[in-house]
């Protein structure tokens, strides 16, 4: 088991308050106390995380979270946390937009490759500004894509699969992209802790 499995990291209680929020718009309030309670997060049902960016809920409870939902979906569970993902996107633009930084008009100026890193970028900044210390991401770019890599991972840690588990981050990246691009770009998981790998990684493909 390495380090990362034993620490225990966190991420901020407006993170998960915005997942929730995504959850009950897409599954409806019941679906969320379900998969709330299938978790363990039942002291969350009638009662959401405060909107702050204190870093309070372990990766491990957010790692539930998703497992759940995946659970009771079954194999519409990746689809459906890729919804979330999106949903979630515009909670935390509406929400947080200072903590997620995102450059607005300004952003929309800039060539189109551009754009996507800047995007990828300032969710990075976001998310490891509001996490755990140890938290760290970069882009990796070759050619044909723009990849964004990161480690640890809250959506994943303390799992093991055969597939990748970042459906929600990969939503939540198609629609930043999409938000700042005006185009959808194929979007893929190519990296992810629970299958073995040292950091997770999602790729935007530019080109066919």
């Amino acid at each position: 088991m390495s380090d990362a499995d034993e620490a225990t990291f966190y991420i901020a209680n407006a993170l998960m308050r915005q997942a929730m929020m995504a959850i009950a718009e897409i599954m409806g309030e019941r679906g969320l106390h379900i998969v709330l309670r299938n978790a363990g997060l039942g002291h969350y049902v009638h009662r959401l995380p405060p909107d702050n960016t204190e870093p309070a809920i372990s990766f491990e409870d957010y790692a539930r979270l998703n497992a759940a939902i995946e659970e009771f979906y079954g194999r519409a569970g990746k689809g459906m946390l890729r919804r979330i993902g999106r949903a979630s996107f515009y909670y935390g633009l509406r929400e947080q937009p200072k903590v997620l930084g995102l450059l607005g008009r300004a952003v929309k100026l800039l060539p189109e490759r551009q754009r996507i890193k800047t995007v990828l970028t300032q969710m990075g900044k976001a998310l490891a500004s509001i996490s755990t210390p140890e938290t760290t991401f970069w882009i990796e770019e070759d050619d044909d894509t723009v990849a964004y890599c990161f480690r640890p991972c809250a959506l994943c840690q303390g799992r093991q699969a055969d597939h990748p588990l970042g459906h929600l981050l990969v939503g939540s990246i198609q629609t930043a992209v999409q938000w700042a691009t005006g185009k959808s770009y194929p979007v893929t998981e190519t990296r992810c802790m629970a299958l073995g790998h040292d950091h997770g990684r999602v790729e935007v493909r530019l080109r066919p």
